[in-house]
């Protein structure tokens, strides 16, 4: 379900520029779906990625604790998967690890599943209480 509505949201990427559309989906730990989808702009830097809308979405309304999320993105004639770009990899280890599932909406039977733990082992970590806050 995860890793199909992170395909889904990704329809509605607004990516004029680039067009290359990304759609997240992170799942709380009480199991609370949050979508995102990448937004850019014409001035580039202000643009913001798919995986630090669903997490903001799911921050706003209450929660900081994930236990997974799906990214749903492709590159055109490449078997690879896209992993997060650095920036959202440091924003999303700021609420712990979860387990990070990496989609290609071409071929949704085979995923990868990874860890930011994996993806970013020397993070920038903050003050182990400041979940809570």
């Amino acid at each position: 379900m995860l890793i199909k509505r992170s395909v889904a949201v990704r329809e509605s990427a607004y990516c004029p520029y680039s067009k290359f559309k990304v759609g997240a989906a992170v799942e709380s730990v009480d199991r609370v779906v949050h979508t995102g989808t990448n937004v850019e702009n014409a001035a580039y830097s202000p643009a913001i990625c798919a995986e630090r809308i669903a997490m903001g979405s799911a921050v706003a309304s209450g929660r900081r604790q994930f236990s997974r999320i799906a990214i749903a993105a492709e590159v055109a004639d490449s078997l690879e998967f896209v992993s997060p770009c650095g920036l959202c990899r440091q924003f999303m280890s700021e609420f712990g690890e979860c387990e990070v599932i990496l989609v290609r909406p071409s071929d949704m039977e085979r995923v990868m599943v990874t860890s930011l733990d994996h993806l970013l082992p020397m993070r920038f970590d903050k003050p182990k209480d400041s979940l809570n806050n």
